[in-house]
């Protein structure tokens, strides 16, 4: 492997030392045996212990392209994507700032997830959402950089989706090609998904579970391929079915069927993006969606944090 992600190449990669390529195993399970299926689960959760699985593969190639600049990235509350970017500053000695949604919060105590932001020296900064849902004009980008008194800092969108992450994670596709009929990944941004279907053999084809309502992605991922490759590359498609009602949404009936594969399967089981993926392809296994003999790879793109 020779790629931005790769731990022969110069840069981050080469000081943080992934665990590059991330396991494949097999997990025996009945319930989709008994529909001739096989379950493979792709650990991308054990690339790093900071930066966890997705989150490596796009913020790689974006920390090279930093080159050393102060990193100015977006997020909620208890975002991933925050947290990823803070430990990967504190790991190479990177400046960082992000910008939070919900002016609302700066007036509370931090939650545990942005009291790790901070620990890991991330400054961060709280916008009212009305301002939030602009951020990418701009103007007010424009605006952002001037008030994080980082004017020339390298700029990361929400969820680390860019031409540059979507490049990282045709790596995915890569490692996998040869292993899979179908490798399916849990969608916020797109940017995983666009960027594991370029990666894989044209007779495999990849799977998005969408974990947000709206119906966005589609044309997201389209644009994501078009910045990052200049067209469309291989075989996918979503569906849209097993969001729960929006991000963060987790219902009973979810957080039963985690424990239960937790417990099958000895693996932690992250409930917003993973759990919902691997309900997902329980049910369409169960629905006859895949014939007999097909071998499905579930990419583990995180793990629960404390």
């Amino acid at each position: 492997m020779t790629g931005p992600d790769s731990p022969d190449a110069p840069g981050p990669a080469a000081a943080l030392r992934p665990r590059l390529p991330s396991p494949l195993t097999e997990a025996a399970d009945g319930r989709f045996a008994r529909r001739g299926v096989r379950l493979l689960l792709k650990r991308d959760d054990l690339i790093h212990p900071a930066l966890v699985g997705n989150k490596w593969r796009k913020l790689a190639p974006n920390l090279t392209a930093a080159a050393g600049r102060t990193v100015l990235t977006f997020g909620g509350a208890y975002s991933n994507h925050l947290r990823a970017t803070a430990a990967a500053g504190r790991l190479l000695g990177l400046p960082t700032v992000g910008v939070v949604r919900g002016q609302e919060l700066a007036d509370r105590p931090l939650n545990p997830s942005l009291a790790r932001c901070a620990a890991d020296g991330m400054r961060l900064r709280f916008v009212d959402r009305a301002t939030y849902r602009r951020k990418t004009e701009p103007e007010v980008l424009a605006a952002l950089l001037r008030a994080a008194e980082a004017p020339e800092a390298y700029v990361v969108p929400e969820g680390g989706s860019n031409a540059e992450a979507v490049r990282g994670c045709r790596d995915l596709g890569a490692e996998l090609a040869g292993h899979a009929d179908v490798a399916a990944v849990a969608c916020g941004t797109g940017g995983t998904l666009a960027g594991l279907a370029a990666g894989l053999a044209p007779e495999q084809r990849a799977l998005g579970i969408p974990v947000l309502k709206g119906g966005f992605l589609d044309g997201e991922i389209r644009r994501l391929q078009d910045r990052a490759f200049g067209g469309p590359r291989g075989t996918w498609s979503l569906d849209d079915r097993f969001h729960g009602g929006g991000y963060a949404r987790v219902s009973p009936e979810l957080d039963a069927f985690a424990a239960d594969f937790e417990d099958r399967h000895g693996l932690p089981v992250e409930r917003l993006y993973v759990a919902k993926m691997l309900h997902a392809l329980l049910t369409l296994t169960e629905e006859g969606a895949f014939p007999r003999g097909t071998v499905l790879a579930a990419v583990v793109t995180g793990r629960p944090f404390p």
